[in-house]
């Protein structure tokens, strides 16, 4: 398998060949000599972690999709990760650019856990592992980018493995919105694990790829030939890929693309207590020097009640930012329905009102249920085929705001204009929004979700055909600019029929 390291070259030594003036008589000046070939950064070596199966004690423990597995061809295993790794410090300022240099500090031991999908038949692999800093903003691990992104993943034959990179998810929080953290939910089985703390969890992410790339006795992919590793996470585990990608890929080189998937203002430290805590600005940028691809996935809340409209920067070419329009950083499908979805049911992608999550999150009003999950997929192929062949993805517009930058510019129903457009705003059925609502303490990244009457919907289609072939306009121009799949067309197009007559029943 390739290094970690496998896109630096080995300097052998530099040589300047001159050349030399021709002896013709003449007085004449030597040429210029040639400038010395480019020098290949040397990168640093990522410690060897150990792997070994988990105690024979239950099963592993993951919030994720309820589907079997093996009905879409794959299978998953839990594996412990062990070894010493590093905390980092800073040299010189942390600046907004993101330009930073650090270098490794005081090292500690930990053994944490990763849960692998992968496909069963081998032939099925992609040669694409997608690596998820799993989310504990709700005291234990969950892997959103996983919930919105699974149909996508797995009918493309990626693999995908969760790190329980933070505290946290194997400790606990003080409060935990359910005590789900892993020595609670099973002490046996996750008796052994010891995190030190997150300021070595940057290491342990490094680590995992590294036992991905170059496995040691314990295969974790069990003979998979892996040819790209990407690295995602959403909300604070997005924030925690910032630091990383500023501070740690420069050193490492670990892995050959990022999808920032819903980050807010700034970036998490570099190191925090109990160690001597390292500072970020309060708003920080992707890097520009960077030798892989990064793309920023955004919804509306992220925007603005998450204040990055800050972090704004232009697309390059190692860099795209998306923002999607009629979105929430956490939706009905990604967290209440679609952890049902094996991909073929078009009822999944219905605009429907619900209050939350029953039994762990309850607000005021019901939740976004815009299209994140689809785009967001659209968004995981463009990165996939941009790390494979250079293929950048399309530049998209920015969500419209008001000259202050304070609050969005929206149409004559109440959606936003600009950003990624879609079938979900462009022939919709309700006032789609990622803004802030009341309710229990998450209940303000879930957005909201109106829906049209049925008089409303009359007026705008006149009937059923006329929605349906709305919603078949705006999906034939979002698979065109690349912002959705074709292989999605089918469902949204069944969906069509299916809303209208849940909001004009009778007809």
């Amino acid at each position: 398998m390739k290094s970690l390291r496998h896109h630096a070259s080995i300097a052998l030594g530099l040589a300047v060949v001159l050349l030399t003036a021709c002896s013709d008589g003449k007085d004449r000046a030597p040429a210029a000599p040639e400038p010395p070939p480019p020098v290949a950064p040397t990168f640093l070596p990522i410690n060897q972690p150990e792997v070994e199966d988990p105690p024979d004690a239950g099963s592993l423990f993951l919030l994720s999709t309820t589907f079997d597995l093996a009905e879409v061809g794959y299978q998953q295993r839990e594996f412990f990760l062990s070894g010493e790794a590093s905390a980092f410090r800073n040299i010189g300022e942390l600046g907004t650019d993101g330009a930073w240099e650090v270098e490794p500090a005081e090292t500690a031991a930990y053994r944490t856990r990763v849960v692998v999908y992968r496909p069963v038949d081998p032939a099925d692999f992609s040669g694409t592992v997608l690596v998820e800093w799993l989310n504990v903003t709700a005291g234990f691990d969950t892997g959103p980018s996983y919930g919105s992104g699974h149909v996508e993943i797995l009918r493309r034959g990626h693999v995908w493995v969760g790190v329980s990179a933070q505290r946290v998810g194997i400790e606990g929080s003080e409060t935990p919105v359910a005590p789900l953290h892993l020595k609670a939910v099973n002490a046996e089985r996750y008796a052994a694990l010891e995190h030190p703390g997150d300021s070595f969890s940057y290491d342990m992410f490094s680590q995992a790829a590294q036992a991905l790339r170059e496995p040691g006795t314990v295969d974790l992919l069990e003979g998979l030939d892996v040819e790209r590793i990407i690295a995602l996470g959403e909300s604070q585990s997005a924030g925690r890929l910032v630091t990383y990608i500023n501070a740690i890929h420069p050193l490492y080189n670990t892995f050959d693309g990022y999808m920032v998937h819903s980050r807010g203002d700034g970036a998490p430290a570099l190191a925090q207590a109990p160690l001597e805590p390292v500072a970020t600005p309060d708003s920080v940028l992707i890097r520009e020097d960077l030798n892989v691809p990064v793309f920023n996935f955004q919804t509306e809340t992220d925007v603005l009640l998450l204040a990055a409209i800050n972090d704004r920067q232009p697309d390059s070419d190692r860099f795209r930012l998306w923002e999607v329009a009629g979105t929430a950083h956490g939706d009905y499908y990604s967290f209440i329905i679609g952890r049902e979805d094996s991909g073929e049911d078009p009822r999944f992608l219905l605009v429907e009102e619900a209050n939350g999550i029953p039994g762990f999150l309850n607000c005021a009003r019901p939740v976004n249920a815009g299209p994140m999950a689809w785009v967001f997929g659209a968004a995981l192929r463009a990165l996939d085929t941009w790390v494979r062949d250079g293929t950048a993805p399309p530049t998209g517009e920015l969500l419209a705001v008001d000259d202050a930058g304070s609050a969005f510019l929206k149409d004559d129903l109440g959606n936003v204009l600009g950003g990624i457009r879609t079938p979900w705003v462009d022939a919709p059925v309700a006032i789609l929004s990622g803004e802030g609502q009341e309710g229990d303490r998450l209940c303000f990244l879930f957005g909201t979700t109106i829906l049209f009457d049925a008089a409303q919907m009359a007026s705008l289609y006149v009937d059923q055909a006329g929605y349906e072939a709305a919603v078949a306009a705006a999906l034939d121009v979002a698979i065109a600019g690349g912002f959705l799949l074709e292989d999605d067309a089918a469902r949204i197009r069944a969906v069509a029929p299916l809303q209208w007559q849940s909001q004009v029943p009778g007809e």
